[in-house]
């Protein structure tokens, strides 16, 4: 954990904590919903390392969920072969909290309140770290690719357009 900044524990760095996994913790000033790109900039973090946090739908009815860097835009084909689905959509931004126990732009993949399958962009494998959100807005988490996948039990896929 990072020392800079004391802040209250969020779901998903107590699962973190809990299962004694390493990482650190960014707050950044916050006035509501930003895109990916001004968070990577707050963070004072490259883009290519900073990840956001996608809940879907699939056609079948079931949420998965999809970790892409922040500059890239979710292939929705891609993404659902990667779940052996015929299709998925985004799902619809007021449903988020009710689905995740967390709002938009603060939606982490770790410590929702219900396990999903996830899927992390196959880029990530590359990087020593990724950054993504810590389950609220203003605050987000680095950790190892490898350390996010086990913590979500996700795999890798190519997933971008």
């Amino acid at each position: 954990m990072s020392k800079t900044t004391k802040v209250a524990k969020t779901n998903a760095m107590r699962t973190l904590d809990q299962q004694h996994i390493k990482y650190e913790y960014t707050a950044y000033p916050s006035e509501g919903f930003m895109d990916g790109l001004s968070v990577a900039q707050a963070v004072g973090k490259p883009p290519e390392e900073c990840f956001k946090t996608l809940v879907t739908v699939a056609a079948s009815r079931i949420n998965y969920v999809f970790v892409i860097p922040v500059a890239a835009e979710l292939d929705l084909k891609k993404a659902a072969a990667s779940v052996e689905e015929k299709s998925i959509a985004m799902l619809p931004a007021k449903e988020i909290t009710a689905t995740t126990g967390y709002v938009k732009g603060g939606c982490s993949p770790i410590g929702m309140k219900k396990h999903f399958a996830t899927v992390i962009d196959d880029s990530a494998q590359g990087l020593a770290s990724l950054t993504v959100s810590a389950g609220k807005l203003g605050l987000q988490i680095t950790l190892a690719p490898q350390d996010l996948a086990q913590i979500c039990e996700a795999k890798f896929a190519q997933l971008t357009v």
